[in-house]
């Protein structure tokens, strides 16, 4: 691990350096998409995704005070754009299909990320668009939401054949007013990542050379080409901001009966991608026992605790969990997160907790790291049985607010931190000089550095992050707390009236004669 992680890690916790200065280079592979690894937990009566988070907003919208009128507007999607184009693959031509939802516009730009998966539909497209909607509101980023897909697998295409996919999907954006600094802004998501990013970004710089905020257009991109520090593991860390928000609450810890520290809680996590990978460093980093991890063909288990990074080798080295000596290995992935634990965090597909395994979780708190992992029956039934579930819109809200930061520090041309760094440090040095004279003892070099120490474009990044979370789950905690509700149906509650309120204060020019 570099040099700038590991001090990224420090700043979360004072002692978190011994566990975290192993030298090691996270895996960029994608999660896997499958529908069949969809429906493991899921009876067939069960709704999709996109029923699921309709059925979420309508049981928050009771709650709400919302009129019927504006929650029709809030609740349907604004725009979808369905493109296909041809590609050369061999010597023949395959049609692609993509396509990009913008749910709401009534903050701008939209804002969501593209996935590239043989998998994506219209149908997921909206629904992911509309979560990703409600869960700018909820933490207070300015964008409306948006979501966008490419129905290919990109393992089966080169790396030439992918850039001009990617190019060519961006064009059709470009063509359709679908992209944009001011208007839609895609990021990273399955099976996409800065790579992508940059010739999305590149293609719009080329057919739109006069927009001087031209970078602005994508976000997650490589910090060479305007990205920001503290992106890559902005989402893990933010599930981790959340959940340890809500273990301090002091009715969670009697609920679910927690000391209420994430300091030896025992933690299992579905994913090791970017998110689960990264959730799982915080997690240990700050003294918690990551006992369990699951993937889409075995799982580890190591009731003592596992070691993140060496896992991670492992699986970077051999493509697998398997022969993996720090952990027991679980040939049946699914059956891990029915295990006893203090938290649970699926971090990675769609409907993994669904009716067939819902009564069997044994978990204390459910922190929601992917989209939908819980559906809504499984919802109503972990609720009965006392579990806290910290909802999605909320916990992995991580990722669109520091793609926030992004944003801003493209619009404005400078690096976070650029202009008060310095300022910053010479004005303590000034205050500690007062103080060591009054204290009659000058302090070592190594103490006065640490004291005066001006903060860097990451540590800027991941305060901002964590008073995001803080204040967006502290709201959460209001609003369940006097309406008597979920957590979920409270953030959903919070975001309704948030969008209400903006469309509101707006008004329509072409809604009333």
């Amino acid at each position: 691990m570099s040099s700038l992680i590991a001090r990224q890690l420090r700043t979360i916790s004072p002692r978190a350096a011994a566990g975290v200065r192993r030298s090691g280079v996270l895996s960029l592979s994608a999660r896997k998409l499958s529908t069949g690894l969809t429906n493991l937990a899921t009876e067939e009566h069960e709704p999709k995704f996109l029923q699921a988070v309709g059925m979420y907003f309508d049981r928050a919208a009771k709650h709400s005070g919302v009129s019927e009128e504006v929650l029709k507007h809030i609740k349907s999607t604004d725009t979808v754009l369905s493109v296909t184009f041809p590609v050369e693959k061999d010597g023949k031509t395959v049609m692609i299909k993509g396509y990009r939802s913008q749910h709401s516009r009534h903050r701008l730009p939209c804002k969501g990320g593209i996935r590239f998966s043989s998998e994506v539909d219209l149908q997921e497209v909206e629904a992911l668009a509309a979560l990703m909607t409600y869960k700018c509101a909820v933490v207070d980023v300015p964008f409306g939401g948006g979501k966008g897909g490419i129905m290919i697998n990109p393992k089966d295409w080169t790396e030439a054949e992918l850039e001009r996919i990617t190019r060519r999907f961006t064009l059709e954006l470009c063509q359709k007013n679908f992209i944009g600094p001011g208007v839609d802004v895609p990021a990273p998501d399955v099976g996409t990542g800065p790579r992508e990013m940059g010739w999305i970004a590149d293609t719009y710089r080329n057919f739109n050379p006069q927009d001087v905020n031209g970078a602005g257009c994508v976000t997650g991109k490589a910090l060479s080409l305007g990205g920001v520090r503290g992106r890559n593991e902005a989402t893990g860390l933010g599930v981790y901001y959340g959940v340890r928000e809500f273990l301090s609450f002091p009715e969670v810890q009697k609920k679910i009966n927690h000391h209420g520290k994430v300091e030896d809680s025992t933690v299992i996590i579905q994913g090791f991608g970017n998110v689960g990978y990264w959730a799982a460093k915080f997690f240990e980093a700050n003294g918690a026992k990551v006992i369990g991890i699951v993937e889409h063909d075995v799982a580890a288990y190591n009731r003592a605790g596992i070691d993140i990074e060496q896992l991670s080798q492992w699986r970077k080295e051999h493509g697998s969990f398997k022969g993996f000596s720090g952990a027991q290995i679980v040939n049946d992935p699914m059956t891990l997160l029915e295990a006893e634990c203090d938290v649970l965090i699926p971090a990675a597909l769609e409907r993994q907790v669904g009716l067939k395994n819902a009564h069997r979780i044994k978990a204390k708190l459910i922190g929601e790291a992917a989209n939908g992992p819980v559906t809504p029956g499984a919802d109503e039934v972990l609720l009965k049985n006392g579990t806290i579930i910290v909802p999605d819109l909320l916990l992995n809200a991580g990722g669109v607010c520091v793609s926030y930061f992004e944003w801003a520090k493209n619009l404005s041309h400078l690096r976070f931190g650029r202009m008060n760094k310095r300022w910053d440090e010479r004005s303590k040095g000034q205050l500690l000089a007062l103080v060591e004279g009054n204290a009659g003892r000058p302090l070592s070099e190594v103490e006065r550095r640490q004291l005066i120490h001006g903060a860097e474009e990451h540590e800027l990044v991941y305060s901002g992050l964590e008073d995001t979370m803080i204040v967006a789950c502290n709201e959460t905690r209001q609003t369940a707390n006097a309406k008597n509700i979920d957590y979920r149906t409270a953030a959903l509650t919070n975001s309704i009236n948030k969008i209400a309120a903006s469309l509101s204060g707006s008004g329509s020019i072409f809604t009333h004669a």
